[in-house]
């Protein structure tokens, strides 16, 4: 089923997030869930708070990337309760837009290389590190699950710059092609 996506101003997406039991209610179902909302809105990763959630979930697949890089074709994993343990001190820009931010990419700085703690979707551990875009993309949906967006981590002046379509996002006058749930 797909989910509406709880756009910019929606104070869920400023909450930090819980962390959950393998006992969480309808935890497969709801993982379907993001998946499916996830490619029909064309993301490669959404984080629970996005489907209006206050728990430490994520999904990403970046299936999307793999006529330009096999290895990134062959990434998808469920994240549960997430921490970042270690983030390399070198910092690497990149363009990110956000499914809950339609029509707005900007460039920001994230660490080049992260190690994190989470479960799979079977609470299986895992202790990873990963560098390069899985990196800035497992970061971009841990934010999520801090309250952070991408848009916190444009310059002062970008930010003034975006504020009026930000503000348009808020009034749901920004258009995108998937459900959306507006502030």
């Amino acid at each position: 089923m797909i989910l509406p996506i709880y756009t910019y101003g929606n104070a869920v997406l400023r909450k930090h997030t819980e962390k959950i039991t393998a006992e969480y209610p309808g935890l497969e179902t709801l993982i379907t869930n993001m998946y499916e909302t996830m490619y029909h809105a064309e993301g490669v990763g959404l984080a629970a708070p996005q489907v209006g959630l206050s728990i430490r979930l994520v999904v990403i697949d970046l299936a999307p990337f793999k006529e330009d890089d096999p290895e990134l074709g062959a990434f998808k994993t469920v994240m549960i309760n997430p921490i970042i343990t270690e983030r390399s001190a070198q910092e690497v820009s990149g363009e990110e837009g956000c499914l809950s931010i339609p029509g707005i990419h900007e460039t920001v700085m994230r660490a080049e290389r992260i190690k994190i703690e989470y479960l799979d979707a079977d609470f299986k551990e895992h202790f990873e590190e990963f560098d390069g875009y899985k990196a800035r993309v497992i970061q971009h949906e841990y934010d999520h699950l801090e309250g952070h967006l991408f848009t916190d981590k444009v310059t002062p002046i970008r930010r003034q710059l975006l504020k009026s379509r930000l503000t348009n996002i808020v009034k749901g006058k920004a258009s995108c092609s998937y459900k959306v749930k507006i502030a």
